[in-house]
């Protein structure tokens, strides 16, 4: 998936889940949107959703700090390639 992808997805969420129009890419979701832990939670689930398996303990713990829907992407990227399968040997 590219980032372009995400991006996608990612707005798709907050205007689906949370009703959020075109939200900025660094705009701080707890003081611009009132984003709260909750709401941190349901983003979470949407992830695994679009991700297509659960996100494990130690990876929602990396999530604590994100403030931004570039750092969501961000996180998204690095939960993918970490799940990447090996590159098929030739």
């Amino acid at each position: 998936m590219t980032r372009q992808e995400i991006e996608l997805e990612v707005k798709t969420i907050f205007q689906r889940e949370f009703e959020i129009e075109n939200p900025g890419m660094d705009d701080d979701l707890r003081e611009t949107y009132e984003f709260d832990s909750i709401d941190a939670i349901e983003l979470l689930l949407a992830i695994e959703n679009f991700l297509g398996y659960e996100i494990t303990q130690e990876e929602k713990k990396q999530a604590i700090n994100i403030r931004t829907i570039n750092q969501i992407c961000d996180y998204i990227e690095k939960i993918a390639q970490t799940r990447k399968l090996s590159p098929v040997m030739k």
